[in-house]
């Protein structure tokens, strides 16, 4: 038997109990004002032209499918919908037209079961995972936070399963995980109120589609059991990331001595290969974050890295050239140097003579790439022999300590044939 709602509008102070066998249809209008509560026992179908403004409080105990308008009053901030599924099977929240919540709580009180979310949902204030783990479907399901919201009490009983996408300038947490492990990633506040990022985490070896072999030479050992994907949809702007580690899913040689080299590291589709992307270790909270903007998205996880290679600011020098046009080590590289744009890099050749100069380095394509820039007795344009050269790399790098010049020497070893 069906119910059908065509008008309907409840007062503050009233409570509304809806137990019909089988499901409740809503073909007309329903408003809850704010301190009204509605209680649906069984299965609720907002039809197409169906509208539902919920500034109450909407208690669901059965599925939710939203084929027309399900929102708030974008003035009052005051709505409130509980999944509070009661039977034994998932609680589906469906449909083929977008559902906006203000705030929702997700508590899936029976043994084993949780939400499969087949519909785009939008939260607006607070997402309150209280118990039940929330499925989200890569076909049809989406789950996206809005400038302002956040989300508390997420668990390993309780967070999502899948994608989870965050707009806004606000620092984030999301509440994901796989279903067993709650592994929350984070995000500082990117720049501009439309920027939109999404999130999720695996609990499985990504090596098959990006090998552990191919990595920069100042990583160590990868995480082979976990990573995480973080996406940026609508910007350029960049972000600060931060990863979490967990015993339970973290392989623990990574965690023998991680305030000491435990990193971010992000698989470049460019360059093919495994990247740093730095690390600054809370043991507290037992989190990672990189110590600036990220250089790339994608694939994410944990690695440790050869310390003896690290400079301040985590620079990294690779003091290797290969010429041939292969792609790898095309040009002297010092990953991050873009972030500290005031320095200088000098090189020169086994006889002292310098061959190449540059300030601002590989910030507009002026990097060493085995060829003479004319200094000395060189010729400009000149092909450098293969061999063993020497390089000064002076950079000043800011840190809550003040400004400091750090000055590095070297060997690069060219190879030019």
């Amino acid at each position: 038997m069906k119910y059908k709602i065509y008008t309907v509008c409840l007062i503050a102070g009233i409570s509304v109990h809806a137990q019909e066998v089988g499901m409740m249809v809503n073909v007309g209008d329903v408003y809850i004002s704010p301190q009204t509560e509605l209680s649906i026992i069984q299965g609720f179908d907002n039809t197409a032209t169906g509208i539902l403004y919920n500034d109450g409080d909407l208690f669901l105990q059965d599925y939710l499918k939203n084929n027309g308008l399900f929102t708030f009053n974008q003035a009052n901030k005051t709505g409130y919908t509980i999944f509070e599924g009661t039977g034994n099977g998932k609680q589906l929240i469906s449909g083929d037209k977008p559902i906006a919540f203000m705030d929702v709580l997700f508590n899936k009180t029976t043994a084993n079961t949780g939400f499969d979310l087949k519909n785009d949902i939008s939260i607006a204030g607070t997402a309150n995972f209280t118990k039940g783990i929330v499925e989200v479907d890569s076909l049809d399901g989406a789950m996206v936070f809005e400038i302002n919201a956040t989300a508390i009490n997420v668990s390993n009983n309780s967070h999502v399963n899948g994608e989870v996408e965050k707009r806004g300038n606000k620092d984030f947490v999301y509440p994901i995980g796989d279903g067993t492990n709650y592994r929350r990633a984070e995000i500082g506040a990117p720049k501009a109120v439309a920027d939109l990022y999404s999130s999720r985490y695996y609990n499985q070896n990504t090596f098959l589609r990006h090998p552990a072999a191919s990595k920069a030479g100042v990583i160590l050992d990868i995480d082979d059991s976990e990573y995480w994907t973080m996406k940026q949809l609508n910007t350029k702007n960049d972000i600060i990331l931060t990863l979490s580690w967990d015993e339970k899913t973290t392989p623990s040689h990574l965690l023998k001595s991680p305030e000491k080299n435990l990193h971010i590291v992000r698989w470049d589709n460019e360059k093919k290969l495994w990247v740093d992307e730095g690390g600054i270790v809370d043991l507290n909270t037992k989190t990672v974050r990189t110590a600036t903007f990220v250089d790339g998205y994608g694939v994410f996880t944990l690695a440790t890295v050869k310390q003896e290679y690290l400079l301040d600011g985590d620079l990294v020098i690779y003091n290797a050239v290969s010429t041939n046009g292969d792609g790898i080590n095309d040009y002297f590289l010092i990953d991050k140097i873009q972030k500290y744009p005031n320095n200088t890099v000098q090189i020169f050749n086994r006889w002292g003579v310098k061959v190449f100069e540059t300030a601002a380095y590989d910030t507009t394509g002026n990097v060493f790439r085995g060829v003479s820039d004319g200094r000395g007795t060189l010729n400009k344009n000149e092909k450098l022999p293969t061999g063993t050269y020497y390089y000064i790399l002076t950079y000043e790098f800011t840190d809550t300590n003040g400004s400091n010049t750090i000055k590095k020497a070297g060997y690069l070893h060219l190879e030019n044939n």
